[in-house]
């Protein structure tokens, strides 16, 4: 049975959920699972909260753990990537400084000042744990699941490792979507691609029956342009008598994602409040933001509140397996392993299939986005591994979006792989939200700030 490695396995919840999703199959209970972190105390604590599980449901599992990164990998079948690079003392840096500027990233791990300086930061880590897969287990799949999820996909797909970036906002979004429109999941299908945290639902349909008139004009009813606004109290009445169903609160905490529909067509995956970073519309001063974003949703807070002792406790009442989770590292293990056939939304080199080098490549999977770049599409998953589909070009605003962000992506990971400080300071200048605030000396101060403050975890820039 396989060996499945975990990077970055101290985080306790997450890497607890993979484990527990992993054990769910019956196939995979006798699998080796290798925890691997450089903070032995998170993993120490990680590691005898599972074996106490393991053994409790009495599964044939075989649970290591090692803070030696090459003992973890050798003869690893897949391994699966968690971490987050300079932790919470580098995250702080990332938020608190933009603040001081103006910047307010309410969750900063994907584009901006604070997901560009998280990706090249972890660059560094990705660009090693290649070299020693490359040694120690060159046929396995890294499964990606750490943000900034594009530029760290990117950097490592240059390298020929096979790899596919996951998230959950497309099963999310899917889920929020079909409940809107007071229809099954089950009976709910869609057309999804992009790239992460900006991919588009191009078709939603009902037991074959087109449902996007219906969604637009449910959204733009209930979710109106601030200035438009109904108020909340005559939004939830509506929505109970139309769908009777209470959602009022996603309708006005929906409003980005709608305004962005309301222009471009489309639906995209990542919520309003993540959404509203990525962009220039949305938050130039606290009262536009409290315009579209009621209620803050601050992800920096909620990993200072960090719950370890709720954790454990809830790993302590499990007393069977649990069944899989919505997340598709698992899933993807159990298709590859047992040819069972699944579809999953990964993110993947735009040239083709994981493993496959850029320039050896003629595929485009987007036509009307960079080859070069990373893209989140339907894959199908068996024996044979990854295998992306080919959706085809995007609405053509949807994808000038995106390329406004992979513009950002582009220049980060250059920057990144090469220790190169003036594309550093090119990559946020060029951020949408980040120009809609500052000005290029600004920007540069900013940088400069924080690259001091973080130049600990910057070592290919010495």
């Amino acid at each position: 049975m396989p060996k499945i490695t975990i990077m970055g396995a101290g985080g306790f919840s997450f890497p607890a959920k993979i484990v527990f999703d992993i054990l769910s199959f019956p196939e995979l209970q006798d699998s080796t699972i290798s925890l691997m972190d450089i903070n032995k105390e998170n993993l120490d604590r990680v590691a005898q909260s599972l074996n106490k599980a393991i053994d409790r449901l009495e599964l044939p599992a075989k649970l290591e753990s090692t803070t030696d990164q090459r003992e973890a990998l050798d003869g690893a079948d897949y391994v699966i990537v968690v971490w987050q690079v300079g932790g919470i003392n580098a995250y702080t840096q990332d938020v608190e400084i933009p603040r001081k500027y103006g910047i307010d990233q309410c969750v900063g791990d994907t584009l901006g000042p604070g997901g560009v300086f998280r990706g090249v930061r972890s660059i560094p880590a990705y660009l090693g744990l290649c070299a020693d897969m490359k040694e120690l287990c060159p046929d396995a799949l890294m499964i990606n699941y750490a943000n900034p999820m594009s530029i760290n996909t990117w950097s490592v797909a240059n390298t020929g490792i096979k790899i596919v970036g996951l998230c959950h906002s497309v099963q999310g979004t899917s889920h929020l979507l079909a409940s809107i429109l007071g229809i099954s999941h089950a009976e709910f299908s869609f057309k999804c691609y992009g790239i992460n945290h900006q991919a588009w639902f191009t078709e939603l349909y009902r037991n074959g029956e087109d449902v996007y008139p219906e969604l637009r004009r449910i959204m733009n009813e209930r979710a109106p342009s601030p200035g438009a606004d109904v108020g909340l109290s005559e939004v939830i009445a509506a929505s109970k008598a139309d769908l009777a169903v209470d959602h009022g609160e996603i309708y006005h905490q929906e409003r980005v994602r709608t305004e962005i529909m309301r222009v471009f067509g489309y639906f995209q995956t990542e919520s309003s409040h993540h959404a509203s970073e990525y962009l220039m519309w949305f938050r130039k001063n606290p009262e536009m933001v409290d315009s579209y974003i009621k209620n803050r949703w601050d992800y920096y807070q909620i990993c200072l509140n960090h719950d370890f002792v709720g954790q454990g406790e809830w790993i302590e009442k499990i007393t069977v397996p649990p069944k899989c989770s919505g997340e598709y590292a698992a899933r993807i293990i159990h298709s590859m392993e047992t040819n069972a056939k699944r579809v999953i939304y990964g993110n993947v080199p735009n040239w083709g299939p994981p493993g496959a080098l850029p320039e050896a490549s003629s595929a485009h999977l987007i036509p009307n986005l960079p080859q070069n770049c990373i893209v989140e599409v339907a894959c199908l998953v068996d024996r044979k591994g990854i295998q992306p589909t080919v959706p085809g070009r995007l609405p053509e605003g949807c994808a000038a979006i995106n390329r406004m962000s992979i513009n950002v992506q582009e220049l980060a990971v250059k920057a990144g792989v090469n220790g190169d400080k003036e594309l550093l300071h090119q990559a946020i200048a060029l951020d949408p939200f980040t120009g809609a605030q500052l000005t290029l000396p600004r920007i540069r101060e900013m940088v400069n700030e924080m690259f001091e403050a973080e130049k600990q975890w910057l070592p290919q820039f010495n």
